[in-house]
């Protein structure tokens, strides 16, 4: 099948998915459960914050829905509880990207068929660990500069309202999105038209609206991603990446390699789309500029690709730091927090550089 009509497969089915999830209050339903273990222990929250975005991704809705979910919520509870709104910020939008290489994800789905498409296929929870790994390594710096330790201080936070009592369309949603992903997982079901089965199943009985799953669909994510696709499959055939290639081989050492796709990679993504521009245009660069440069990974190089543009995505610029000051409530000084996030951004393209310097070694299988 033509890579960029599998590609459209299998976002527009898991993007179906889980906008029937949304659509019927699922998603946030569950957000809603879990941060009311939390209720009362404000120094808890920012790491809920993060685990629960994390998961949310995980499981299919990938970074920006989970985001766009969980950070009105968060940012408002944790404002009342005395969490400073940056640091909330920073745990949602790092938890999400943390979950967001998953295989059953959307995002972990595009990056799957691209490295698939350059041999390196079958390495999705290699992808996922280190990608999670630095994602968690920069929350726990992220905690412990801006409050998270003063928090251990405080009293009680505000008390979470109780959210909505389950119904069943809430139930039967989870049952068939946890069945969906069991036989992804284990039975090796194909990811785009199992998502569209599990979708189906849903809309039959009548437990989500079509139009309103269809609406939650991210629409332009999924045009740009594919067209980027296509554009990319054509410049490589007019010889665009071995020119590239040859570029970068020249520029860089098979010890800097690394380092240096990393923050280009980050630096671009700061202001840019991560899965609609940076991953489809760079991913498939890493086999040929591997091959060109003795020494050096394919794998490796893909990980650092992905690690570097993902970790600058809480830029205000990007769009999981625009939901979060989006949604940051009256008095939590938004101009401050745009400022903060924008600095924290671009300065994760160096930090990512050092991550992927550091770890490249333990990258490759």
């Amino acid at each position: 099948m033509n890579s960029g009509l599998q590609l459209l497969i299998t976002l527009a089915g898991v993007t179906l998915l889980f906008g029937c999830a949304q659509a019927n209050g699922t998603m946030e339903g569950a957000a809603r459960q879990a941060l009311r273990l939390c209720s009362g222990r404000a120094a808890l929250l920012p790491p809920a914050y993060f685990l629960l975005a994390a998961l949310l991704a995980m499981v299919g809705p990938g970074a920006i829905l989970s985001t766009a979910i969980l950070a009105p919520f968060a940012m408002s509870t944790g404002y009342r509880a005395g969490v400073p709104p940056f640091l909330i910020a920073l745990m949602v939008a790092n938890g999400a990207n943390a979950g967001n290489m998953s295989p059953f994800s959307t995002v972990g789905a595009i990056v799957s068929t691209l490295m698939m498409q350059q041999g390196l296929g079958g390495h999705e929870y290699r992808v996922w660990f280190f990608h999670g790994a630095a994602h968690i390594v920069v929350a726990v710096a992220a905690y412990v500069l801006f409050g998270g330790l003063t928090l251990f201080r405080k009293g009680s936070a505000e008390a979470i309202p109780a959210p909505p009592r389950m119904q069943r369309q809430h139930a039967f949603t989870l049952a068939i999105t946890a069945l969906w992903i069991a036989g992804v997982a284990l039975l090796r079901w194909p990811l785009g038209w199992s998502a569209f089965g599990a979708a189906a199943l849903i809309l039959l009985l009548r437990l989500a609206s079509m139009k309103q799953a269809i609406t939650h669909m991210p629409w332009k994510i999924i045009a740009l991603v594919v067209s980027v696709s296509t554009a990319v499959g054509f410049i490589d055939e007019a010889g665009g990446f071995a020119w590239f290639q040859n570029l970068f081989a020249k520029l860089a050492t098979s010890e800097s390699v690394y380092a240096a796709i990393a923050f280009v990679t980050g630096a671009i993504s700061a202001y840019s789309s991560t899965s609609g521009v940076v991953l489809p245009a760079f991913l498939p660069l890493t086999s040929g500029l591997a091959a060109h440069m003795p020494g050096v990974d394919p794998l490796a190089l893909s990980i650092s690709v992905i690690i570097g543009s993902a970790l600058v995505d809480v830029s205000p610029l990007s769009t999981l730091g625009a939901l979060c000051v989006a949604a940051a409530p009256e008095g939590s000084h938004r101009t401050a927090l745009f400022r903060n996030l924008m600095i924290w951004g671009f300065a994760m393209a160096f930090a990512g550089a050092a991550i992927c310097y550091l770890w490249a070694p333990l990258f490759p299988v």
